[in-house]
């Protein structure tokens, strides 16, 4: 990951950014869930409509329209910065925050095409069951310095 939006964040700002559906009530939860127990601030945020999050997107061979999935950039602004989408990513972030979450590494064992589709149903009901903000939720003014504008 090179370029403009590929910056080297600071060690307490997280190694990792997360880029998330900024519209999407399961995904503003789980951002919110992700602050309260990241205690390392290994995180950091930015939503696929951001600018920041559709070239990160175009960059790694996705669709920056296409606002189903949920994208990690393990190393962010390093050489070594690597794109994981769907479970994958998911399952990234739960070994970072470690115990009890880590456990939850178990469903690696579960071939990836599996996991994908049990993460694309989720994805496709999400608005349903979780509903739609009309706009990106802006966060409390303590984690303010976490999310990449």
């Amino acid at each position: 990951m090179t370029g403009p939006a590929a910056q080297s964040p600071s060690p307490a700002a997280g190694r990792h950014l997360i880029l998330f559906d900024g519209v999407c009530g399961l995904c503003s939860r789980l951002v919110q869930f992700l602050l309260a127990h990241d205690r390392r601030a290994a995180f950091r945020f930015a939503s696929l409509q951001s600018a920041i999050g559709q070239a990160t997107v175009t960059r790694s061979g996705g669709n920056p329209l296409d606002l189903d999935s949920f994208y990690l950039v393990a190393d962010f602004g390093t050489p070594e910065a690597r794109a994981l989408t769907r479970s994958d990513a998911a399952l990234f972030v739960a070994s970072e925050l470690g115990w009890p979450w880590k456990a939850m590494q178990a469903a690696r064992v579960v071939p990836k095409a599996l996991r994908d589709r049990m993460y694309d149903f989720v994805a496709r009901h999400r608005y349903r069951v979780f509903g739609r903000y009309d706009e990106c939720q802006l966060p409390d003014q303590q984690f303010r310095s976490r999310f990449v504008e």
